[in-house]
């Protein structure tokens, strides 16, 4: 792989900085969940009722997967995209089956 950034903002693979396009957008929905997991801890303080609460951590895990999946998009739409040109293809595919297995 070339050891330059590409354009989609992602780096080498041996490099780890990042820039994601969107990133407010990124930024505000993970600042919505950790709202959310404070007000769990709430919950479980004032002892509220386990499905209410139980609720609330299944919209969390939910949100947090589409906060997985917008990285994974950007990551397919921009790095993997740009990088089949100068990349292993087979090198490419083995980093997005590991992404895949980590947010699956």
């Amino acid at each position: 792989m070339s050891e330059t950034s590409r354009d989609c903002g992602c780096a080498p693979l041996n490099d780890k900085s990042v820039v994601q396009p969107d990133k407010t957008k990124l930024l505000q929905r993970l600042a919505r969940i950790e709202g959310q997991v404070r007000g769990i801890g709430g919950m479980i303080a004032d002892d509220r009722y386990c499905v209410d609460i139980l609720t609330q951590v299944a919209a969390v895990k939910s949100a947090l997967d589409a906060v997985a999946m917008q990285l994974l998009e950007n990551h397919v739409h921009g790095c993997v995209t740009r990088s089949l040109g100068t990349a292993s293809a087979e090198d490419m595919a083995a980093e997005l089956l590991e992404v895949v297995k980590k947010i699956r």
